[in-house]
């Protein structure tokens, strides 16, 4: 069922303005609460978890359940609009939205519960991005901003399951996940409820508070695994190797000013344009291949704008992973919309580049200050990746 969520590999929507009709397939809400005992904070400190969950809803809300079994809840989202008044006074409407839980299936949710939306990410290019040498990422943080130019990256410490001990993070809205078989591994048990190797509960995100599914039946095998490591093996090979598109109008000149006007912007303070991965040992196809996703994979403080609030391993409330941008101008064939950002509030591209705060505040500033036809330009380059 990841193909529900993930509709042929792309970006996900937030649900349509048929809500609360249309169901949240391809979004959901990331629960979690503050520490509440020394156990909890060593847990954390440790880099041992990111987050500690909810203890009667764990760590994301599951609005769907099996015959027999109650949701946990429904996700409710409402809109508020407001108007922003770029320099050549073109007005564009922004929508910020707010999230609560209704119908809760077992009692009050913590008092001090933390709510993050977030939409399915694009698939696409995720084995290239797990190539890129970790010294490459690491030589673009700048956690105090030695160069002042007003962005500082740095890297999430999250736990490999791999290496049985702390690691950088790549993967997920925040870096929260530090490698592929982990990211895979977790959404299997978090998104679809299956024990995997690195994740073997077969109830999935279900807590004890929840004895009807903790005790339902399940799939496991005889090691107690529903999806096996020989399935995420295939699991891994095909998340690993989708391909990225290739660009498009690459020689139109309305693409090539755009893509000089993204770059005087200082868009690639966080938007890197290009790495070269290193020689990977069984791995030829993400092996010495120059890669172009527009990401430095660090964190960055984006502004009140659109913070969550929520922490997730070293990633405050404010602090979001830099998007990869390759394949973004395909993203209305591909998924059919055009929403973006971490919950879709952006209904189109120019929408999400007004959204930027915090070290993104200058490039946001001097998109808001370009004439229309930059803009447009700006835009088409974008839209030619």
């Amino acid at each position: 069922a990841c193909q529900r969520c993930q509709i042929k590999d792309g970006r996900g929507p937030p649900p349509s303005a048929n809500w609360p009709d249309d169901n949240a397939i391809s979004m959901f809400l990331r629960l979690s609460v503050p520490p509440s005992s020394e156990k909890e904070q060593q847990l954390l400190d440790t880099h041992q978890v990111n987050v500690i969950p909810d203890p009667v809803y764990g760590g994301q809300l599951q609005d769907f359940a099996i015959p027999g079994l109650l949701p946990e809840g429904r996700m409710v989202i409402e809109y508020r609009t407001s108007d922003v008044t770029l320099d050549d006074g073109t007005v564009v409407t922004l929508r910020k939205p707010t999230y609560a839980i209704h119908d809760l299936g077992f009692g009050p949710l913590s008092e001090d519960v933390m709510l993050s939306p977030r939409v399915a990410t694009p698939m696409i290019g995720l084995g290239l991005l797990e190539a890129i040498d970790e010294s490459d990422i690491l030589a673009l943080a700048d956690h105090d901003d030695t160069d002042s130019d007003g962005i500082s990256g740095r890297i999430n410490v999250v736990w490999s399951e791999a290496l049985g001990e702390p690691a950088m993070g790549r993967f997920g809205w925040k870096a929260g996940e530090p490698d592929l078989n982990q990211q895979n591994s977790h959404a299997f048990t978090g998104d679809v409820g299956l024990a995997t190797p690195v994740s073997p509960f077969s109830w999935g995100d279900c807590t004890v508070a929840q004895t009807d599914c903790v005790q339902a039946p399940h799939g496991d095998d005889e090691d107690g695994l529903e999806a096996t490591a020989e399935i995420m093996e295939m699991i891994l090979f095909y998340t690993r190797n989708l391909a990225v598109p290739a660009r498009r109008d690459v020689d139109d000149p309305a693409v090539l000013e755009g893509k000089q006007l993204f770059y005087e912007a200082g868009c690639i303070g966080c938007h890197v344009p290009k790495f070269i991965t290193p020689v990977i040992d069984d791995q030829p196809e993400q092996s010495r291949q120059l890669i172009w996703p527009y990401t430095d994979l660090l964190l960055h403080d984006m502004g009140e704008g659109l913070a969550d609030g929520r922490p997730e391993g070293l990633a405050s409330g404010s602090e979001w992973r830099t998007s990869p941008l390759w394949g973004i101008g395909l993203t209305e064939i591909v998924s059919g919309h055009t929403f973006f950002l971490h919950d879709g509030r952006a209904r189109n591209l120019t929408e999400a580049i007004l959204w930027h705060g915090g070290e993104a505040q200058a490039a946001r500033d001097r998109f808001a200050a370009m004439e229309s036809n930059e803009r447009d330009n700006l835009i088409a380059f974008l839209e030619s990746l």
